[in-house]
């Protein structure tokens, strides 16, 4: 016990006062942040040796009968009754019959229990509705996908009285009131805690008898299905100048539920997110008196908005978005892999030229990757986490990807893809890409400051125990538990030491995978940079200290290697769940390259420019003692990859399931691309036959017998199929332009519309 006493006064005493002075203190809004949800995978990565086998022995992502039935009847019907051209262009919204079977088959509570007359699904059920419905409609996906996310009903479920969810969960769950969520304000996007919507605790009268209440007054705007809502959960600052509840002026961030027909609500114009029409506008409060009982929770939430904001943030981000950023990516990659089949130019499939076949091969590793990533996330979901770093991961990156799948998709269908009209499947997916990125969180802000920024805090092992041990006001008390946990620190930053020189020094030879794992030498290389990530951590908080926070561009760099380390982990656990599928082996060697290689780049640029050249040096010395490894996938790889999108199979089938391609509709131009491709891979031996006889045309070809009758037929067929995929739409001018059509030059012989109405 003397020997702890005098370490703690002599050694960690002043390594405690040097720290509080220079670690600056955290906010009541970074604490509340760091507060939510939980510490799962992260924390592994962290620790600079994660468990793989308890990662591989998690429970896959598996859907119940009864949500299977529903995937297979309502989902697809839903799918079925959209036409997503008529949507954006004609209607501008969801057409009536639309949002009556959403109602109907209570597409709006899928996340609401049975008790109260929801659905009761699964976070891998929400998830595969909206990717399958977002892959029919954007704008039906949003739809579906906001009321059971980050709304009312999941703040409800989570802080809700008993009073308020007998109330409200019944109706949210039939769709007789439609929810939104109201927290951007005009003056504080990112900055949300920033916001000056206001509450006043003061008396006013509800249903004619005075009570003590709130006064609000707010302008929020960006707000999803805020123009056909209901009700509406609202986040203001509430004061109470009066003390009338006596917990002093300053109450905090405060969430209310309230209908948007109380008095003084208004719905303001509607915003229109980058012609893709969801309902989406602001919404306006003067002077709107409440009763506390419509605080959520009661009045013992008050204050604690951030804090439930976060909470659920720390779920729902990590299915609403990476859900639809799976559906585009596998849209993207099924969709562009037909085209470059059925597509020809100088004589041949573009898809045999070089440059085509490096995007195809990017396109597949990202459809891959992303719903591993997915499936993993939604699994813990279920399993009862909420890892709030591992969802900012998910967010960002699948939206990024998504992004960077569209761009290739583009590229490939060339004008197909430019010009508008029922026939182009790329252009919502397209116009809706900065919604995703901007959406939930920026995606600036986070990578640059969230992923690690919180991730260093919250989840490694040590840290927010010393942080916490620093702001303590009981200089003792802090000081003991501060000495505890440094030492304990310290042992971990030794252990990580050893394990990165014996993992850097060996090139990865002597590293951890799973037990009978499959394809050990990626798990080891995961297992290497684990250890060099925590090691390369530790040292950037040692020699940065707070000043960290304002080092954006390191902080984003660390926390890309976290985010491919958890990204590569989900792809080996993808490969292992679905039985190790021989025909996946290329693209998981191909993701499992580029992560590298992109972990690799994080690396080289977090100890090209951390400040302390002795800890870079250090780091190097220790983990990287041959220097950092750069590998790029071989162009045997990359034709590989492509292939498997430019041939009908079970790996192509396996790689893009569930997705909507039209089947329900009668005409549709993915029903169509689908045609097409399986026609034109039919007649491939035909087409040799006939390139064999140096022939390029198939009536030459019946005329010289080299085919039958038969065989013209299905050559005919295959090649009107595809006319029809590569067809644009074009449209009369006047409709496009009555003032354009003006300037028209009129055709010799046929007169004007106007004429001709003269």
């Amino acid at each position: 016990m003397s020997i702890r006493t005098l370490r703690r006064d002599y050694l960690t005493g002043p390594i405690f006062r040097w720290a509080k002075k220079a670690m600056p203190p955290i906010s009541e809004t970074e604490r509340d942040a760091i507060d939510a949800g939980t510490v799962w995978w992260d924390g592994e990565l962290f620790s600079g040796n994660p468990d793989w086998s308890a990662l591989l022995a998690m429970p896959a992502a598996k859907l119940s009968d009864e949500e299977q039935a529903f995937m297979e009847g309502p989902v697809r019907q839903l799918c079925a009754m959209i036409d997503d051209w008529k949507i954006a262009w004609q209607d501008r919204d969801l057409p009536p019959e639309v949002w009556e079977f959403m109602r109907r088959e209570k597409f709006f509570g899928m996340i609401i229990p049975k008790d109260y007359g929801g659905l009761g699904f699964s976070n891998t059920m929400h998830s595969e509705v909206v990717r399958t419905v977002s892959s029919a409609s954007v704008v039906a996906g949003v739809t579906v996908m906001v009321p059971n996310s980050l709304g009312p009903g999941e703040l409800l479920l989570h802080f809700g009285t008993q009073e308020q969810k007998d109330h409200w969960l019944p109706r949210l769950a039939e769709g007789s009131e439609i929810p939104c969520f109201g927290l951007t304000s005009e003056d504080a996007g990112s900055d949300a805690a920033a916001m000056t919507d206001s509450g006043i605790i003061e008396y006013g009268e509800h249903n004619g008898e005075q009570v003590l209440g709130i006064r609000l007054n707010f302008a929020k705007r960006y707000i999803t299905l805020g123009p056909v809502a209901t009700v509406m959960g609202l986040a203001f600052k509430l004061r109470d100048p009066e003390d009338h509840l006596g917990g002093g002026v300053e109450r905090g961030i405060t969430v209310a539920l309230l209908p948007t027909s109380t008095p003084g609500v208004r719905h303001g114009d509607r915003h229109i997110p980058q012609f893709t029409h969801f309902q989406n506008g602001p919404l306006y409060g003067e002077d709107v008196f409440i009763p506390l009982e419509w605080v959520l929770g009661g009045e013992k939430q008050i204050g604690q908005g951030w804090k439930m904001l976060m909470t659920a943030l720390a779920a729902g981000r990590g299915i609403s978005l990476p859900s639809q950023s799976a559906a585009s990516a596998a849209m993207c990659a099924r969709a562009t892999g037909a085209y470059a089949r059925v597509r020809s130019q100088f004589g041949i499939p573009i898809g045999q030229f070089e440059g085509i076949r490096e995007h195809l091969a990017n396109l597949a590793a990202n459809a891959y990757l992303i719903d591993a990533a997915r499936r993993l996330t939604v699994a813990a979901l279920d399993e009862g986490h909420k890892p709030s770093v591992i969802s900012a991961v998910m967010k960002y990156h699948a939206t990024e990807r998504m992004r960077e799948s569209i761009e290739k998709a583009m590229d490939i269908h060339g004008g197909k893809a430019i010009i508008d009209g029922p026939r182009n499947y790329m252009g919502g997916q397209y116009r809706s890409v900065p919604i995703g990125i901007t959406v939930e969180g920026a995606n600036i802000l986070t990578r640059n400051l969230m992923i690690f920024g919180q991730g260093a805090i919250r989840s490694h092992p040590y840290m927010l125990k010393e942080l916490l041990a620093l702001s303590d006001d009981d200089q003792e008390s802090g000081l003991d538990t501060f000495d505890r946990n440094f030492w304990s620190h310290v042992g971990h930053a030794i252990g990580n030491v050893g394990r990165s020189f014996i993992r850097g020094w060996s090139g990865a030879a002597i590293a951890p995978s799973p037990k009978d794992a499959d394809l050990p030498h990626h798990w080891q290389r995961l297992s290497r940079y684990t250890a060099a990530f925590a090691l390369l951590s530790d040292m950037s908080l040692l020699t940065l200290g707070g000043e960290l926070k304002r080092k954006e561009m390191i902080s984003a760099r660390l926390g890309d290697i976290l985010s491919e380390l958890y990204l590569l982990g989900a792809v080996l656990k993808r490969y292992e769940d679905e039985g190790r599928q021989k025909v996946d082996r290329p693209i998981v060697d191909y993701v499992m390259v580029r992560g590298i290689d992109r972990i690799a780049d994080a690396f080289e640029g977090v100890l090209q420019n951390l400040p302390a050249r002795w800890a870079a040096l250090m780091v190097r010395v220790i983990a990287f003692p041959f220097g950092i490894a750069h590998r790029a996938p071989s162009d045997r790889l990359v034709n590989k990859v492509a292939e498997t999108l430019m041939k009908p199979s079970q790996q192509r089938d396996r790689l893009t399931p569930g997705l909507y391609l039209g089947e329900g509709h009668d005409d549709h131009a993915l029903k169509d691309l689908e045609r097409a491709f399986a026609l034109i891979t039919d007649i491939e031996p035909l087409e040799r036959k006939m390139r064999e006889a140096k022939l390029r045309d198939a009536d030459a070809a019946l005329q010289q017998g080299v085919i039958d009758e038969a065989e013209h037929g299905r050559i005919v067929e295959a090649q009107d199929a595809v006319a029809r995929v590569v067809a644009v739409d074009a449209w009369p001018m006047e409709e496009v332009s009555p003032i354009a059509a003006q300037h028209r030059p009129q055709q010799p012989g046929k007169p004007t519309r106007r004429e001709a109405a003269e």
